[in-house]
């Protein structure tokens, strides 16, 4: 016989034994059920994740759907993953990003500027070859600013440089549409800082926020 003194009983070996056991079935259910639950929540958070990116592409979609021109069903596919992919990159506000896009080329497939900026967010040529060799994309000359794909690329690393370099978006945008020497020669002279570009794009961002609202 086993003696519990602090019980004040007295347990045969193969009760003491059962006792255990059931002990540790006990304990072991209940890990399993902390387990269980723990992935549960974490299955729950992956899938609440995936709605909400699923809702913002849809929301993407939406506004290329309304302001794009000569793009077909599938570009407008390929132009939503990049763009949430970029936004991603950079944390973006989609609706941000996609209001310069509106300003720059009302979302027209082969825009080109008096300059000579190409494309949906309208890269020069000369800045889009540097911006190429960062990103890793093959440069095949101007013609490469017309794949939407690369030139939405380009454009959201040269505005994440320059918010890095004037850390200030307003004069980032600034310097997207006027040129970054430009707006440094302004900065040194103390001019004001151009308005007009700078507010359309800002008007465009409220717009979309509106419109786009959840």
């Amino acid at each position: 016989m086993i003696k519990y003194k602090k019980l004040g009983i007295f347990l045969s070996k193969p009760v003491a034994f059962l006792f255990v056991l059931v002990y540790l079935f006990q304990s072991a259910f209940i890990v399993y059920l902390v387990q269980d639950k723990f992935k549960l929540n974490k299955e729950i958070e992956f899938q609440q994740k995936r709605i909400m990116e699923l809702e913002e592409k849809l929301k993407i979609l939406q506004v290329i759907e309304d302001f794009q021109i000569g793009f077909n069903d599938k570009e407008k596919l390929e132009l939503t993953e990049v763009i949430s992919s970029e936004c991603k990159k950079y944390d973006y506000d989609p609706l941000f990003l996609m209001s310069l896009i509106v300003t720059e080329s009302s979302f027209r497939r082969y825009q080109v500027s008096p300059r000579g900026a190409m494309g949906l967010m309208q890269i020069l040529p000369s800045t889009g070859q540097e911006l190429a060799d960062k990103i890793g994309i093959d440069w095949g000359g101007a013609q490469t600013l017309s794949q939407h794909r690369f030139n939405i690329q380009m454009g959201s690393r040269h505005l994440f440089e320059l918010i890095l370099k004037f850390k200030d978006v307003r004069k980032a945008l600034v310097s997207y549409n006027l040129g970054e020497t430009a707006l440094r020669n302004k900065m040194r002279l103390n001019e004001p800082l151009p308005r007009a570009f700078l507010d359309k794009v800002m008007k465009n961002y409220e717009m979309l926020k509106e419109k786009y609202k959840s």
